[in-house]
């Protein structure tokens, strides 16, 4: 399987870094091909331009400024994202990766009768999230109603791939987190795509 693992933080040193090297590591031990996209590291711009946005749903909507990336996204069986939820919410990068490169055309097609959007990225079968966030699982879950999770869910895989195997790995109250709840979740992380066919 060809799998585009996406790592979404600025600091190379993060945990978010160790969680994506570990599953590079466990999805190559597994014998997956890996294609790895650090954001920050690409230099990947996320400001979606007013060309882009004036020809969103237009006829022939032009991908070229992230035609490298859409073609990653077009060859490939999985999509692991990695990255931290910051104020509930993902990262400005990776929001901006969804809004450029899961473009018309791409990832989705307008349906000329209106109202919803019809599934291109048909290839991804597999679409994961390996995440943590600074608060405990009952703020992020109960009392936020896990945001990211329905976001990616219901919104992006499921209106961008046709019914994909989505899997969600989060770690809970990473500020908190000591380094042996760490080290579990790393191993955690590893036992999970060790597992994935």
């Amino acid at each position: 399987m060809r799998v585009l693992l996406v790592l979404a933080h600025p600091l190379e040193e993060s945990f978010a870094a160790a969680v994506a090297q570990t599953a590079r590591a466990a999805l190559q031990a597994a014998g997956h091909d890996v294609d790895w996209l650090d954001l920050y590291r690409e230099n990947f711009d996320p400001r979606l331009s007013a060309e882009e946005r004036r020809g969103y749903f237009g006829e022939d909507y032009d991908i070229s400024g992230v035609a490298g990336i859409t073609s990653r996204l077009q060859a490939v069986d999985g999509l692991i994202l990695v990255f931290p939820q910051w104020w509930f919410n993902f990262p400005a990068i990776l929001k901006g990766f969804f809004d450029r490169a899961l473009a018309p055309g791409v990832a989705f097609r307008p349906d000329a009768a209106g109202g919803r959007i019809l599934p291109q990225l048909t290839n991804i079968r597999h679409f994961w999230a390996l995440t943590t966030t600074g608060s405990p699982w009952w703020i992020a879950n109960l009392y936020m109603g896990n945001p990211v999770r329905r976001l990616l869910k219901r919104g992006i895989a499921n209106f961008c791939s046709k019914r994909p195997r989505f899997h969600m790995l989060t770690l809970h109250d990473m500020d908190r987190a000591t380094e042996a709840k760490r080290k579990a979740h790393l191993q955690r992380v590893e036992r999970a795509l060790a597992a994935l066919r």
